[in-house]
């Protein structure tokens, strides 16, 4: 088998995995997230209403910052002001199918730094 194709069946299975036991309420939205190659977006996602509460990304950033896990670390910490001014103090991470490290792990710890409960 491919190693590509091996890969992306590890992918699949993780995802299925992490998200049969995660659902997001408004009190405790699901924070999900997604890596590229050159940027970093989250969501607060309502799942019983089907709404996204607050999404980041790196062009809410006011300053350049170098390093995609710093710039991670400052996303979370700017999620969690917003989630903050929006009356939410705690959430369920949803990692999706990427592994819980680097820019995902800082950005968790931002996320935790700026005061949400993960």
């Amino acid at each position: 088998m491919n190693q590509y194709r091996k890969q992306f069946k590890i992918q699949k299975r993780r995802k299925i995995r992490v998200r049969a036991r995660i659902s997001g309420t408004a009190s405790r939205p699901r924070l999900s997230v997604f890596r590229s190659n050159t940027g970093f977006y989250a969501q607060l996602i309502d799942d019983v209403n089907g709404k996204t509460l607050i999404a980041v990304s790196p062009k809410l950033l006011t300053k350049k910052i170098a390093g995609k896990i710093n710039q991670s670390l400052e996303l979370g910490k700017v999620l969690a002001e917003s989630a903050k001014k929006a009356g939410i103090e705690s959430a369920v991470f949803d990692r999706g199918s990427y592994r819980y490290h680097g820019r995902v792990k800082a950005f968790a710890d931002g996320a935790r730094e700026g005061g949400l409960k993960i």
